[in-house]
């Protein structure tokens, strides 16, 4: 364990353990969009950068983005001062000139005082600040269907040649871990519909609700060693059997002879 001051504040932290971690720990709030738990830090949106220093720096400090730095024994944090306040009102005017109309960038940036860009608006925005969390998500759930191509202001995210991409099993890893919502997908009766590519979803047997994909089924049944049949009912059906299972076993020990 090493110890380091956050804040003005002693606190005690695991050696090696990112900053970001640490300080959402101690319940500090500081913006991270590109940041996931199931995944590496990647360090893409530059939000949650904060200022360090030591005794021995004579004044000296830096700043480093929190999620790709270690915590080390005797290091000072501050996570608001003002030049680190206006480094954030600075990358969110950028965004906002990537993505004038997106509502999370929007809100964000607000929260800073900045209601508009000063930067010339891109000629025509989306909601995707290039962030990286779905393709990481995407290759950690070890599908790697989609990724960023090309670059400068043609960067984005695309599955292959932009077609239909043939690993993608629907699985909305991507979609829904999004900070900003931009990838888009339908649920439209037993289908469903993502990166131009459609899936059959499958069907809980006993409630007729919708689970996942057949494709992603497949899948896990084949690389997770999951039978084929635990997919007939959704998580809440399996949970409910369990229920049952374990009320059947509590009465039967209970009736058993002392």
């Amino acid at each position: 364990m090493v110890t380091v001051t956050i804040n003005g504040k002693l606190v005690r932290a695991k050696e090696g353990e990112m900053l970001l971690a640490v300080l959402r720990r101690e319940k500090i709030d500081i913006p991270a969009l590109c940041h996931h738990e199931a995944v590496e830090p990647y360090g893409a949106c530059r939000l949650c950068m904060v200022e360090i220093t030591r005794k021995e720096w004579d004044g000296w400090k830096n700043m480093v983005t929190s999620c790709l730095y270690p915590v080390a024994d005797g290091l000072i944090i501050q996570t608001h001062t003002t030049d680190l306040i206006e480094l954030r009102k600075t990358i969110l005017d950028l965004y906002l000139a990537r993505c004038p109309n997106t509502p999370e960038i929007q809100d964000l940036a607000a929260q800073y005082g900045v209601m508009q860009t000063s930067y010339e608006q891109v000629a025509d925005p989306n909601d995707c600040i290039l962030c990286g969390l779905c393709t990481r998500i995407c290759d950690r759930m070890g599908f790697s269907a989609i990724s960023a191509v090309n670059r400068g202001h043609g960067r984005e995210i695309a599955p292959p040649l932009k077609n239909a991409p043939p690993d993608c099993v629907g699985c909305l890893a991507c979609a829904l871990n999004c900070p900003t919502n931009y990838i888009k997908y339908t649920d439209i009766g037993h289908t469903r519909e993502i990166w131009g590519r459609k899936f059959e979803l499958l069907r809980d047997a006993k409630t007729g609700q919708l689970t996942i994909t057949k494709e992603f089924a497949e899948y896990l049944s084949k690389h997770r060693v999951i039978p084929q049949d635990y997919f007939d009912l959704n998580d809440e059906s399996h949970r409910k059997e369990t229920a049952l299972s374990l009320g059947k076993i509590a009465i039967w020990s209970r009736e058993v002879p002392q």
